[in-house]
């Protein structure tokens, strides 16, 4: 490395080359050494391996071992260097949160496997801890061996405690696609977790086994397994409730409508949705979640979706407490800054909403829906997105003002 990198200058101060990432070239803030010898600022590497890369980046020799080892004797070095060129402006590194220990972790999955009950519960709660911890502990956390384990504890276990105690560490994990079958394979498993969610007294409880759920959802990649998931007698309704209950908390209403979102993908389970009250459920709740950009689209494409199932546009009515104020919802998450995934779910359910009454398709000319519409067609969104942007306009096109340009003019309504 020494001559190979220009002297890297900070502020009028040169950092020393073994203090820079090789990777970044800035200097370390957690500095971590691979199989190799090499060390490299723990954010650099990781996204190295993330992006599929198995070599080392200085050497170019084969990662053998993934286990990034904190180099704490650099660290000290670099926190030193920069106490000591604080009065130019340096700032002192903070102390970096190292990720759980992948040995203790296995230590713990092992004691909450066998044992003593009181130790068992034990190990669980401390996987349950570090896992709310950080992403990097729950990236440690989350093995096929860990969940494996968690998975045989919440379903198989006699002791119900100890099930319940694996069901809220498993929730903070994602499943494989195997995984997730073997879950939706087994209805008494199903039942379970529709059980804890829907009569345990502890709404932490509840949303644990909502989530498991919701994993077992997205995970699973055949229609035929979420149809599995969402027939089980009860899974809507608790989910519903987990979304319209009074006083529910941000994060139940999250994982109540990404658990409705992920069985909806299966045709089969839309009618079951609408049926338990999903489409009233979500559509009262899209103006609250219009911060939250993954879980607006979420929530949009379950009402575009359940608007598409018979008895689904009414529900979406009759839940935002009339057609007028379900068009007023729609175009609102439409405005401001709506990604345009959310602003392309709300075009196509407002399509539905509003299709067949001349009375609504005036309450969205009147919201604004129209400018939203227009900046849609206008800008870089995607050609699916154009195109449901250019059915409602079309559709209101008799709703605009007779002076209205844009009503006399097909500029906007050509096909992409």
């Amino acid at each position: 490395m020494p001559g190979s990198v220009a002297p890297l200058d900070l502020e009028g101060v040169t950092v020393p080359y073994h203090y820079r990432c090789p990777i970044s070239l800035e200097l370390m803030r957690d500095p971590v050494t691979v199989c190799t010898g090499q060390t490299y600022d723990r954010p650099s590497i990781e996204s190295w391996v993330a992006t599929g890369n198995t070599t080392c980046p200085v050497t170019r020799t084969p990662l053998t071992d993934f286990t990034l080892i904190p180099n704490h004797t650099l660290r000290r070095l670099i926190q030193e260097w920069c106490v000591a060129h604080r009065s130019l402006g340096v700032e002192r590194i903070p102390t970096p949160k190292q990720p759980a220990d992948p040995s203790l972790v296995r230590l713990l999955v092992s004691q909450a496997s066998a044992g003593e009950p009181g130790t068992r519960a034990a190990a669980l709660r401390r996987l349950r801890s570090l896992a709310r911890e950080s992403d990097k502990n729950r990236t440690v956390i989350s093995t096929h061996e860990t969940r494996s384990a968690l998975i045989e504890i919440a379903f198989e276990d006699p002791d119900p405690d100890l099930g319940l105690e694996a069901i809220r560490v498993l929730a903070m994990c994602s499943l494989t696609e195997g995984e997730s079958a073997e879950v939706a394979g087994r209805p008494e498993r199903l039942r379970r977790l529709v059980e804890v969610m829907r009569e345990h007294p502890a709404m932490e409880a509840r949303i644990s086994a909502a989530a498991v759920l919701e994993a077992v959802a997205a995970g699973a990649r055949s229609a035929e397994a979420r149809a599995a998931v969402g027939a089980t007698e009860g899974v809507m309704e608790g989910l519903v409730g987990l979304v319209e209950e009074k006083g529910s908390s941000a994060r139940a209403v999250r994982v109540g409508i990404r658990g409705l979102f992920s069985l909806c993908l299966a045709k089969e389970n839309r009618g079951r949705a609408v049926a338990a009250g999903a489409a009233a459920a979500v559509v009262r709740r899209i103006v609250d979640l219009a911060a939250e950009r993954g879980d607006a689209e979420r929530a949009l494409a379950t009402v575009e979706l359940l608007c598409r199932t018979e008895g689904g546009r009414e529900a979406v009515v009759a839940g935002a407490g009339g057609g007028a104020a379900a068009v007023e919802a729609l175009v609102r998450a439409m405005a401001g800054k709506a990604s345009e995934r959310a602003a392309e779910h709300a075009a196509g359910a407002l399509v539905a909403v509003v299709g067949g009454s001349e009375c609504l398709q005036r309450e969205a000319v009147g919201a604004g829906v129209v400018t939203q519409l227009l900046l849609m067609v206008q800008g870089g969104c995607s050609d699916r997105a154009k195109r449901k942007a250019q059915v409602l306009l079309k559709l209101l096109r008799s709703a605009w003002p007779h002076d209205d340009y844009i009503a006399n003019s097909d500029d906007f309504l050509q096909p992409f």
